[in-house]
């Protein structure tokens, strides 16, 4: 293989392997939550409708109120400081 053909192939293979990680229910958001004060918070169910969602698989009222806080102050990501505004179960 020709060394410029090298070049282009390792970073196309790199954006498609970004372009497949899940966007969010993340472990370490479950921490951050918990280290915020959240105590209630204690795996990927607090906000989805279960322990072990798949990639756009529903949210429980928690997970709904972060996504509407996301599109209302039009975020890339949920900030979990928004869950102290959160007045649910």
């Amino acid at each position: 293989m020709r060394r410029s053909s090298l070049l282009l192939t390792i970073p196309a293979g790199l954006c498609l392997l970004l372009a497949g990680t899940p966007a969010q229910a993340k472990l370490p958001w479950t921490k951050k939550a918990q280290s915020m004060g959240f105590a209630d918070v204690k795996n990927c169910a607090s906000c989805h409708l279960n322990e072990k969602p798949k990639k756009g698989e529903g949210y429980n009222e928690r997970g709904k109120f972060l996504m509407d806080m996301k599109a209302k102050n039009k975020a890339t990501e949920v900030d979990l400081a928004w869950l102290k505004d959160y007045k649910g179960k």
